[in-house]
This record gives structure tokens, C-alpha cells and sequence, in this order.
């Protein structure tokens, strides 16, 4: 696999290396040696699938908070995903920055998010589906969220939102879901 630093010193992209023949190709995507050479936590405790229908799907922008911040391990297992993630730990020099990848089933790539970041994704092809990896299961009471379209976040989505939830839809910009936690929850 290889790593590749982003804007974030704690988020990677991470590229399998893909051993290919006339079958196909081999590829390994988890090696828990290999993540804590990269300082990347290794134990998982929880796996979810995300399948959308249509091309322009939005879903995010979430995070879980303290006392269960989440780390997750993204890839598209089908079709092709804008990935985004945002930095949302108070007093980081990177506060409310971003920064977008191209996932998908073709290139194979994941990203892995680290604790203190929310993460959304908008399809870029229909029947897109995402697999996640994460280091801790769902609490309810620690789940966050802010609006995919906050101004001062200004995040570059690609093409036009063509499904969103009534719920992701509804929350409040970043700065109201920081300055007032139990505020929104996803």
C-alpha cells in the first residue's frame, strides 16, 4: 500500500498496490503493521456500507464527538464518490479547513479520517456504494453534524445536490454546532 500525506498530518490516502495478471488483480487494503507504521489506530470495531441511487446523493457532513470521537477508514467499493473531510478540532491551526478526494471503485483508494474530523461525500456516478471501517461503534449522543454548505467551511462540491436528507439538509452551519455541541445531532 502507499500512504499519501494530505493537508491534514493525520489523514492519509492510501493506495493499494495492485498485483495484476490475466485474472484480474490482488490487492491488499489492511495491514495493522503497516497502519501504525503511519500512526494510523488499528483496531476496528465497526463496518457500514452506504448504497445511493443516484448520481449527486450528498450525505454529510458528520462527525462523532467527545467522549466517542470516531476514526474511519472510507473507499468506494462501487462507483465514484467526491470524499471530503474537515478539520473540526477546536484550537487545531487547521480549524474548519478541507480538502476533497476522488474515490472510487476503478482507482481503488481510500481515506482514512482521523479523530476530530467530520467527513461527507456527494456520488459522482449512480449506484455508488462506500464502505466504511471504524475504530469506534455509533453513539448516538456523541453524533454531530454541520450543513454540507456552510459558508465559512466553503467546501467546492463538484456537481449540483440532487438527493440530500431532510435531515442533513436542516443543520446549522460548524461554528453553531461547535459553540453549542448538544445543539444538532445527526
Amino acid at each position: 500500500m502507499r500512504f499519501s500525506p494530505t493537508r491534514f498530518s493525520d489523514a492519509w490516502l492510501i493506495e493499494p498496490e495492485r498485483l495484476e495478471d490475466d485474472r484480474g488483480y490482488f490487492a491488499r487494503t489492511w495491514c495493522q503493521g503497516e497502519f501504525a507504521e503511519h500512526g494510523i489506530r488499528s483496531e476496528l470495531v465497526q463496518c457500514s456500507v452506504s448504497f445511493n441511487k443516484s448520481r449527486g446523493t450528498l450525505r454529510g457532513m458528520h462527525f462523532q464527538a467527545s467522549p466517542h470521537p470516531e476514526a474511519k477508514l472510507v473507499r468506494c467499493t462501487q462507483g465514484r464518490i467526491f470524499d471530503v473531510i474537515v478539520d473540526v478540532r477546536t484550537g487545531s491551526s487547521t480549524f474548519g479547513l478541507w480538502e476533497g478526494f476522488e474515490l472510487s471503485a476503478a482507482n481503488g483508494h481510500a481515506l482514512y479520517i482521523p479523530e476530530g474530523f467530520a467527513h461527507g461525500f456527494q456520488t459522482l456516478e449512480p449506484n455508488s456504494e462506500v464502505f466504511y471501517q471504524m475504530n469506534e461503534r455509533y453513539h448516538p449522543e456523541s453524533a454531530r453534524a454541520f450543513h454540507h454548505a456552510d459558508p465559512s467551511v466553503a467546501i467546492l462540491w463538484p456537481i449540483p445536490v440532487t438527493v440530500i436528507s431532510e435531515k442533513d439538509d436542516a443543520n446549522l452551519n460548524l461554528d453553531s454546532v461547535i459553540d453549542n455541541p448538544s445543539s444538532l445531532k445527526v
